[in-house]
């Protein structure tokens, strides 16, 4: 698939992401207890979740793969100073200490909120992520959940695996990072997620469903802490460097 096309895919689905405010909102403060100190996002894209972030005046550094999405956060946060710097991150370059240097050991929190799975080779990203965090720094990640899930919408989305908790500490722990929590997240998006991707074969997230869903979220909440987080469309790991 050409790279203009998975683009045109991915910004379409982050511009009906910015309009679930509610689901932004809840990812943010399902993380926010666990970053702290001089704090870096991974995958900024359009800046939904970096805007969580500001709205309850928490400064943090942004960034992003595609200069694309560079240049818009450039522009949408220009005048903003809670944004501590916007850098262009490829967390699959295999020379990552030369290139990046200056970012190496710089960060207390680093958190990829769908991000990770994008990258093929998810053992490098990890590693790369941990040379940027300071001794005792926090990684967060947030990953879609459970590969018997994987429809369309992860292939046009060019995803290339989903995970459980159970593999995501076999990747945190193959890099030398201790465990603090696991936990499922979004019990209820399953069933949109296999409806619309698998059962309707739908190649993009429809908006419609996303503002029926976006309204429900508090109902959502509920669901996930009866169920423990046992279960859920995302699962999301906190490590720590140690050293």
């Amino acid at each position: 698939m050409a790279r203009s096309t998975i683009d045109e895919v991915g910004k379409s689905t982050l511009e009906h992401l910015s309009i679930a405010d509610r689901l932004n909102d809840w990812m943010f403060e399902t993380i926010q207890p666990h970053v702290k100190g001089r704090i870096l996002e991974i995958g900024s894209g359009i800046g939904n979740i970096t805007a969580c972030f500001i709205n309850h005046g928490i400064p943090l550094c942004v960034s992003d793969y595609s200069d694309h999405y560079c240049s818009l956060l450039d522009q949408k946060f220009l005048n903003e100073p809670l944004i501590e710097g916007i850098f262009q991150i490829d967390l699959a370059d295999k020379d990552f200490e030369s290139r990046y240097s200056s970012l190496i050991g710089q960060f207390d929190s680093i958190f990829a909120l769908n991000v990770v799975e994008h990258i093929e080779d998810d053992h490098l990203a990890i590693a790369n992520c941990k040379k940027m965090l300071a001794p005792g720094g926090h990684l967060i990640i947030l990953v879609p959940a459970w590969q018997l899930l994987y429809n369309g919408f992860d292939k046009e989305l060019e995803h290339f695996r989903r995970y459980t908790k159970k593999t995501v500490t076999k990747l945190f722990r193959s890099q030398g990072l201790e465990i603090l929590k696991t936990w499922y997240f979004n019990l209820a998006g399953i069933l949109g997620w296999f409806v619309s991707g698998t059962i309707l074969r739908k190649k993009t997230l429809p908006a419609g469903q996303l503002t029926v869903y976006n309204k429900l979220v508090p109902i959502f909440k509920i669901a996930d802490r009866l169920t423990f987080n046992q279960l859920g469309l995302s699962v999301i790991i906190v490590g720590r460097k140690n050293g």
